[in-house]
């Protein structure tokens, strides 16, 4: 019997939330939508995904068919219009991804910089002597006060003082020799 009900009657049908008339609108014109959206994308994958994003809006816009036009005429008119607004997003997101481009290489950059220093400070940190890096540790890595440091390896605040004075020494002739400097 559905077959035999105009698009119309139909259309008003699933606006109303019939499962069954909305299936039938689908099946009816669902070839229609996906060979239009091909013409208008040119990319098969592009004509599937506006097609699926279509039908998925469908039964929200049909609200708004009036039936002035023939239903294939609104139809064709909801495809070209969602074609329409994809072409914008896409447009809109390159845009913003081409300013996001420049940023993105500097960004990873950085990141590629700070990891070699951090690789290089590991290394060279390990041939340190035992005492120099358990200051290093407590320190810079702990982030403890000179005086908490002092405390925990039992020595003198002054010791801890020397001790980071002369790692910072090394690690600047380690690195002329390398020449990072």
């Amino acid at each position: 019997m559905r077959m035999q009900t105009p698009d119309e009657a139909l259309a008003s049908a699933a606006a109303g939330g019939d499962r069954d008339a909305f299936a039938a609108l689908l099946s009816r014109h669902y070839d229609r939508i996906f060979g239009l959206c091909f013409r208008l994308t040119g990319v098969r994958a592009e004509a599937e995904d506006l097609a699926q994003d279509i039908c998925c809006a469908l039964p929200a816009k049909l609200g708004s068919y009036r039936q002035a036009a023939r239903f294939t005429t609104w139809l064709y008119r909801v495809t070209v219009n969602a074609a329409h607004d994809r072409r914008r997003r896409i447009a809109t997101h390159r845009k913003a991804a081409d300013g996001w481009g420049d940023w993105e290489v500097a960004r990873r950059a950085e990141i590629d910089a700070a990891a070699a220093a951090g690789d290089w400070l590991a290394a060279t940190m390990a041939r340190l002597t035992p005492e120099l890096r358990d200051t290093v540790a407590l320190t810079l890595g702990e982030e403890l006060s000179q005086k908490e440091a002092a405390e925990v390896l039992g020595v003198s605040e002054g010791t801890v003082a020397w001790r980071m004075s002369e790692v910072k020494k090394r690690l600047r002739e380690m690195a002329r020799a390398e020449g990072m400097l």
